[in-house]
């Protein structure tokens, strides 16, 4: 008991580790991220930025004939939300990684590379996406921190470009805005039959069938589906018009061949309508 009684006695004291917080300090290469829409297309790059700190970068830091990851501490991502041309190579929409070899006399290579999760001892030449040749440029004033920036922007193009020390190196990236939005503006097209389908349902479904037949109307108008076809049939059904619904809910069977959805949900009820018809 006194035991017992002398340890309850001992007061609890937090160990020192959990009892003090850890300051956040700065990091030696820290994190950064640029971003930049061009025309319809966004593209981000993340990289660890490391700086010169005195030392000799080019040769010795970064040593020349090596692949190099592109910056510190992790891969440098790049990530395009369509597909886009690195230095002139087509690229589908995704994530990246970018590796550059340095050289002491003449162009240096950059790498665009599908792992983006690949740093310098994993690198693949065999998951390179694109590979280019580029210049390296001087520039007019020091860099002590390595930097990528979008520069040069139009709506369909701009330079992904590195600097560091001394040195700028710049890939041109493209993308096709005019293809993306003209498929844009016809996907929109297409659709826009849905929302007179939509009101003819609701018209449908709370007993305005004028309203509803109205809208009905408009949507095929726009474009001939089985789905507003299917609707304006119920609505001539309930009218008492079964010859005018027998015809719609027939453009309705045609339409739909071969769509999952209406051989699944749709077929059967259609054709339990067009025996009621008769």
């Amino acid at each position: 008991m006194l035991a017992l009684a002398a340890l309850l006695a001992v007061p609890l004291v937090p160990s020192l580790a959990s009892a003090q917080a850890v300051p956040e300090l700065p990091q030696p290469s820290p994190h950064a991220r640029v971003e930049q829409r061009v025309g319809v297309t966004d593209l981000s790059l993340d990289y660890s930025s490391p700086g010169v700190k005195g030392r000799k970068v080019w040769g010795d830091v970064v040593p020349y004939d090596k692949v190099w990851r592109a910056g510190a501490n992790a891969p440098t991502k790049l990530t395009a939300s369509r597909d886009f041309s690195f230095g002139g190579t087509a690229v589908k929409a995704g994530t990246y990684s970018i590796f550059v070899t340095p050289a002491a006399k003449g162009p240096w290579t950059v790498h665009l590379n599908s792992d983006p999760a690949a740093g310098t001892p994993e690198y693949d030449a065999k998951k390179d996406v694109a590979r280019l040749t580029v210049a390296p440029a001087a520039l007019p004033a020091p860099r002590e921190r390595l930097i990528f920036l979008f520069a040069d922007m139009t709506d369909d193009r701009v330079s992904l470009d590195l600097e560091w020390e001394r040195v700028r190196i710049r890939v041109p990236i493209t993308v096709d805005t005019k293809a993306h939005v003209t498929a844009a503006i016809e996907k929109a097209i297409g659709e826009a039959w849905r929302p007179h389908a939509s009101a003819a349902n609701y018209y449908l479904n709370a007993g305005d069938l004028d309203r509803a037949l109205a809208m009905a109307d408009k949507s095929i108008a726009i474009q001939s589906t089985w789905r507003n076809e299917w609707v304006r049939a119920q609505i001539l059904g309930k009218k008492g018009k079964k010859a005018e619904a027998t015809a719609a809910a027939n453009r309705a069977q045609t339409l739909g061949k071969g769509d999952p959805i209406f051989e699944q949900f749709f077929k059967e009820n259609i054709a339990k309508a067009l025996a009621g018809w008769k």
